[in-house]
């Protein structure tokens, strides 16, 4: 048993008892009948129930006896806005880009206030609901304090941005002296430390000057917050760049001084041999979701070099990305997904495993979003973010390796509990602190009004007949 060190007068312990405990510490210590005592938003020590019951006389305990208890997932790239009112509404039968252009910006551009806070609420409690703890937005937001109010409000842990580009034409984007603008009332209204903390976000692709992208990634650095934005899901973004600048993206934000460790690029799915050394040099991360790319039809398994990236030791975290591409805020179904294909694309059933893609899900992804100090491990001192899976399912029956059973037989329909910071936000499977149920009837509402104003009627691939 591990205690931290002592700061004074105890909070009140709460104790997560007699499960085993998948701490992903250095060791990756499975502790079997262990418990987890929290004091206020730390862990405050990690070992077997009985001792952490005598050092903690009172504690108010929290059963996870037959359970698995492991740290909270972290999801690398989720879109809060646009699709989360139109889930399942955009067609599958498009051509490339279709979906985005002719579909979720005319949707974002309709978005009011109301809507971001709305649909931001909604998926941040459908993830804690799956059990994840901490979420980076991707930047497609117009009205961030209402985003971040949501979250809060569901309790989550994650980063918020806002709209940041300087194309013509495009809904919210503006010069870059405004955009820049933009970015600084995010990181001033919500600071490093918080709950929800503001990060220098832009669109990326091809979407964006040379101008902004230096200023962008300055304004980072020199604030010390974390920056991100999309690359190269598909073969047009290299396209453009070579048509453009006469180099692949990654090759040019080298040039540009842009990349580094600060920088957290969504998908990276179509980079050739030189970028991936590049990405790996500057300890470059990524955010890999590859539900997204097989929803879209992208050409992961054509292109993408994730599992190599990982296994060159390479900053990955897992991510979600859209309610119309990766459609479920569930690590660990992607975690399933991104194991299976690191094994299958090269053929190689030894070079990867569910270990590797539950550390992309827990500690490697909290190391990805620069956050590893804080989160990602169950260990004395971090933020008491816990979650608590039920093992009473027949694919639980009888147990084997933790590993293998979260990310081959579970996905987030196990978990029973969920901390944030201490907190809880999820109980025997329902979020206690926001109505979940009120909220689907408010969605309902606003996604008829939403596709109203953006003049969008959706087709049905098969017939809707009215039974009355």
């Amino acid at each position: 048993m591990v205690e931290a060190p002592d700061a004074g007068a105890e909070p009140d312990v709460l104790l997560i008892s007699g499960g085993d405990v998948v701490t992903m510490n250095a060791q990756r210590d499975v502790l079997t009948g262990g418990a987890v005592a929290i004091a206020g938003d730390r862990i405050a020590a990690v070992g077997p129930t009985s001792a952490l019951r005598a050092a903690h006389p009172g504690a108010t305990e929290v059963d996870a006896s037959g359970c698995i208890v492991t740290p909270g997932l972290i999801n690398g790239h989720q879109h809060l806005t646009g699709d989360p009112l139109v889930r399942s509404c955009i067609p599958d039968l498009l051509a490339p880009g279709e979906s985005i252009f002719s579909w979720s910006v005319p949707l974002h551009a309709e978005h009011t206030p109301d809507d971001d806070e709305l649909s931001a609420t909604l998926t941040a409690a459908q993830s804690a609901l799956c059990g994840v703890t901490t979420l980076v937005e991707a930047g497609t937001v117009a009205h961030p304090d209402r985003v971040a109010a949501g979250m809060v409000a569901v309790g989550v842990r994650g980063t918020v941005g806002t709209w940041g580009w300087d194309v013509e034409g495009a809904p919210f984007a503006a010069p870059p002296d405004e955009v820049l603008d933009r970015q600084r009332e995010v990181l001033a209204a919500h600071p490093a430390g918080g709950l929800v903390e503001g990060w220098v976000t832009l669109v990326g692709h091809d979407l964006a000057s040379d101008e902004l992208l230096v200023a962008a990634a300055d304004l980072a650095r020199s604030a010390g917050r974390g920056m991100t934005m999309h690359i190269s899901p598909t073969s047009s973004d290299p396209e453009s760049y070579l048509r453009r600048c006469g180099a692949r993206p990654i090759v040019h934000f080298d040039r540009l001084g842009i990349l580094g460790h600060h920088l957290l690029l969504a998908h990276g799915v179509w980079l050739d041999g030189a970028e991936v050394d590049l990405v790996l040099a500057s300890e470059t991360a990524i955010a890999y979701c590859p539900w997204a790319y097989l929803r879209l039809g992208q050409g992961v398994t054509v292109a993408g070099r994730h599992g190599e990236l990982a296994r060159r030791g390479g900053r990955l975290a897992l991510g979600c990305d859209a309610g119309n591409a990766g459609d479920l805020p569930d690590v660990l179904r992607v975690a399933a997904l991104a194991a299976g294909l690191a094994r299958d694309m090269p053929v190689d059933p030894e070079g990867f495993g569910a270990h590797d893609a539950f550390e992309m899900a827990t500690i490697r992804g909290a190391g990805a979003i620069g956050k590893d100090a804080e989160i990602g491990s169950l260990e004395p001192g971090k933020l008491a973010d816990v979650v608590v899976f039920d093992c009473c399912a027949s694919a639980w029956t009888p147990h084997g390796d933790v590993a293998l059973q979260l990310v081959w037989g579970s996905d987030g329909r196990d978990v029973r509990d969920v901390f944030i910071g201490g907190r809880p936000v999820v109980s025997d499977g329902r979020c206690t602190t926001v109505d979940v149920a009120g909220l689907r009837t408010a969605a309902a509402s606003a996604q008829r009004d939403l596709l109203g104003r953006a003049g969008i009627e959706v087709p049905h691939a098969w017939p809707q007949v009215p039974a009355g």
